[in-house]
């Protein structure tokens, strides 16, 4: 980008005055404007080069487009529904946010839902102010001794973790991208299931995003099992539970409580809930404190001063910390990076605890982050849908993932090599992969058996002891089911009675075709990958 003498930014939401100090203290001119109509917004978005804004502002369709000159886009706080990344992404604007100006205020809510609710604080103090004096009446739940329930455990949901167990109640986690080790760290159980831990909890709090693998993930099948009288507190994201079967279970005494800071449609004006007096609610005010606001507002206020006038890159949502000229030599290498990280993220399930990265040869040369963060997107891409190429360090670290990365200047059979290493739950494995003639990418080891094959498309992995008649089976099975094979690569280690083989498909295989392949004879373990061209 070009360096300007003195960029304009417009604050176009309420924000903390110090992120108009804090830009005029860098050398840019900066007009707070917030609550102006759409109209208004669109005659004045071509001034500036940065537009900064909360969640009130919605920067899609007309009010984008007349952002003409803009290069960044600052979010003052996490979710960047209100921005149209795609289109962003496309016109070269960089959009950031700031991950971790609010968790504190937004886990420190959730904890207050917890208590208001098993003291039925709310409805007590209505029941005061109206002259009552109803002590019978608000018989609560003391939290000492319970269990807890915690549905995700990243930023905010580690601290809600910690929070509980400082009220004495026994934390159990249901966050299949933890290990069992980090949730060890961390003095918490973990569960394989949200259904296990609904139903043994007297507290559940949920604390992930809204995608399409969350939406209804509280469902009437998961609240009708949860223990009679107990509580359930939302605080992440409005269609996380379905508000419907919620209404339900309330209405029926089933659950003791429920305390919603979201809601499936906001502003939550006219809801079925608001009738149940066994409901509290609050409007989307995690982020909503003193400490909170300033934070987001100085963060967002820094990270676009940093862009605009030197042009580094931090807590971007869709663009790598990458320059022009590195683009060219490590593309190669990103694609190859990617698509190991794929590799080993359907070979091994979630719960990863450590991921050692050797870069050997000319590659350990380059500039080797984007190829960490290329790495990282693809081991969490099957199960994290929000990941990217630069949340993808920060979301592997709030999930206790140790990283370590080794780097060497020669390798004994490859000009450069990279290998990965992944130690979880499931074990350890590692991938090597390199590129012939800079183009072309090849992984060339797993396991530190020799085998080589391109990296994409769709794979079938199998190991197996090493007798005869194994390769006869395998390929009638996928004769029988109409599956053509492309490519089948063999390889055997060393000083062992063991084999693995690697098989390119035409289409993908039915659960069924994978259980057969499992079950032949002297097959040890069957896995299908599915690589993307990237």
């Amino acid at each position: 980008m070009i360096k300007q003498s003195c960029p304009k930014v417009w604050i176009a939401d309420k924000m903390s005055q110090r992120a108009v100090e804090v830009f005029r203290s860098r050398g840019i001119e900066v007009d707070y404007k917030p609550g102006l109509s759409v109209e208004e917004q669109c005659k004045i978005a071509d001034q500036y080069d940065g537009i900064a804004v909360r969640s009130s502002t919605t920067l899609k369709s007309d009010l984008l487009a007349a952002a003409s000159h803009v290069k960044v886009i600052g979010r003052a706080g996490i979710g960047v529904d209100n921005i149209d990344i795609p289109n962003c992404s496309r016109r070269g604007i960089v959009v950031m946010n700031t991950p971790f100006g609010n968790t504190i205020t937004t886990a420190e809510l959730a904890v207050a839902h917890i208590v208001a609710a098993a003291r039925q604080i709310p409805q007590a103090t209505a029941s005061t102010r109206a002259g009552k004096w109803e002590k019978s009446k608000f018989m609560g739940m003391e939290l000492t001794g319970k269990k807890a329930g915690v549905i995700g455990a990243g930023n905010i949901g580690a601290i809600v973790c910690d929070r509980l167990k400082g009220l004495h109640m026994s934390v159990y986690v249901y966050d299949p991208f933890i290990s069992d080790e980090r949730a060890s760290a961390m003095g918490v159980t973990k569960v394989d299931t949200v259904a296990e831990l609904a139903s043994m909890v007297n507290i559940l709090t949920i604390h992930v995003p809204l995608l399409d693998a969350t939406r209804n993930l509280i469902n009437a099948d998961i609240l009708g099992n949860m223990k009679k009288g107990s509580i359930i507190v939302n605080c992440a994201r409005g269609g996380i539970v379905d508000e419907k079967a919620l209404y339900k279970v309330c209405k029926s005494g089933h659950l003791r409580a429920a305390a919603l800071d979201v809601y499936e449609d906001e502003p939550a004006r006219d809801n079925p809930l608001f009738q149940l007096d066994n409901v509290t609610f609050t409007p989307h005010i995690g982020a909503c404190s003193d400490e909170a606001q300033e934070n987001v507002a100085v963060q967002i206020a820094e990270q676009m001063s940093d862009y605009l006038l030197a042009g580094s890159v931090s807590n971007a949502v869709n663009v790598p910390s990458l320059s022009e000229e590195e683009a060219a030599s490590l593309l190669p290498y990103m694609s190859l990076s990617e698509n190991l990280g794929q590799f080993m993220g359907q070979m091994m399930r979630p719960g990863y605890s450590k991921l050692i990265v050797r870069f050997e040869g000319a590659v350990s040369k380059l500039n080797r982050q984007p190829l960490l963060n290329a790495i990282l997107q693809g081991l969490l891409s099957r199960s994290m849908d929000e990941v990217n190429a630069v949340n993808a360090m920060m979301l592997a670290k709030e999930r206790g993932i140790e990283i370590e990365e080794v780097a060497c200047d020669t390798s004994d059979h490859f000009a450069s090599l990279i290998r990965l290493e992944v130690t979880g739950d499931d074990g350890q494995r590692c991938v090597s992969g390199t590129v012939f003639d800079g183009t072309r990418a090849r992984l060339v080891s797993i396991d530190d058996c020799e085998i080589e094959i391109a990296p994409i498309g769709r794979l079938l992995f199998i190991e197996n002891h090493d007798k005869p008649g194994v390769v006869a089976a395998l390929g009638a099975i996928l004769a029988d089911a109409n599956i053509n094979i492309g490519d089948f690569r063999l390889g055997r280690r060393e000083g062992k009675p063991e084999a693995v083989a690697l098989v390119g498909i035409d289409s993908e295989p039915s659960t069924s075709v994978l259980e057969k392949l499992e079950a032949l004879e002297n097959v040890v373990t069957v896995r299908y990958v599915d690589l993307e061209d990237v």
